[in-house]
């Protein structure tokens, strides 16, 4: 995770500023709330441009493209230039999925973390919450995309902190079913509508109309890789 800024969540969003991360730990810059800039990524470039929402033109004037200045940009003119017989779109959108990924991975998820909770965890009680029912272990690593081990590791802490209780199956003593305390239950309902405030914060550089456009173009790709691919799971 991110250096951690000293303003929660809420401080932030009444800034009209969200504070990011920079791959070494420190804080890179911030997005500005209803603002175009974007989210700010590493170097100082923009992670998320206006150019995704607003069309602007790419550095070789093909409009519709991202801004030229973020730094898959950068990489791609880097291999344009030892191989320019490669077509390297394929790139620039896998490129730019995994470098906003690691961005979000690294940026501070502040009202989670003033519960004391990590992102993996809150998932975990999320899944129980939102289907309402016991799950076992392994149905919530199907639900979290998480492996067995790392959902086992999380749910032992979620239990010793009161959040989550297990009972074992009166007919196979192997398995146990997992369900929410009623603090965990509160936990959950009290974190949510703040951890959906910041994440709309997270995404302000993009307005209304590009946010719905990128979810579709997000839904149809991982409809296509969940049909095709297993990815490792953390």
């Amino acid at each position: 995770m991110a250096a951690r800024p000293a303003a929660g969540a809420g401080d932030a969003g009444r800034a009209g500023r969200t504070p990011y991360a920079r791959g070494d730990g420190t804080t890179a810059g911030t997005a500005r709330s209803g603002g175009r800039r974007g989210m700010t990524a590493a170097n100082g470039h923009r992670a998320v441009g206006a150019g995704v929402a607003g069309g602007e033109s790419h550095g070789d004037g093909t409009a519709g493209r991202p801004v030229a200045g973020d730094t898959v940009a950068a990489v791609v003119r880097q291999w344009r230039t030892v191989h320019p017989d490669l077509d390297t779109g394929p790139m620039e959108v896998i490129g730019r999925i995994n470098r906003c990924a690691a961005l979000l991975q690294q940026a501070e998820d502040a009202p989670l973390r003033h519960a004391g909770l990590t992102r993996p965890e809150f998932d975990l009680l999320g899944a129980l919450r939102r289907t309402g029912l016991e799950l076992t272990p392994g149905e919530l690593a199907r639900e979290t995309f998480s492996s067995g081990a790392a959902v086992t590791k999380r749910l032992k802490q979620l239990t010793e902190r009161g959040l989550v209780d297990r009972r074992g199956d009166a007919r196979d003593r192997r398995v146990a079913h997992v369900r929410l305390t009623d603090t965990g239950r509160a936990l959950v309902d009290g974190i949510l509508p703040e951890q959906l405030s910041y994440e709309k914060a997270v995404l302000s550089g993009l307005d209304g109309t590009g946010q719905r456009g990128l979810a579709v173009l997000l839904g149809d790709l991982l409809v296509q890789l969940e049909g095709r691919l297993s990815a490792p799971r953390a």
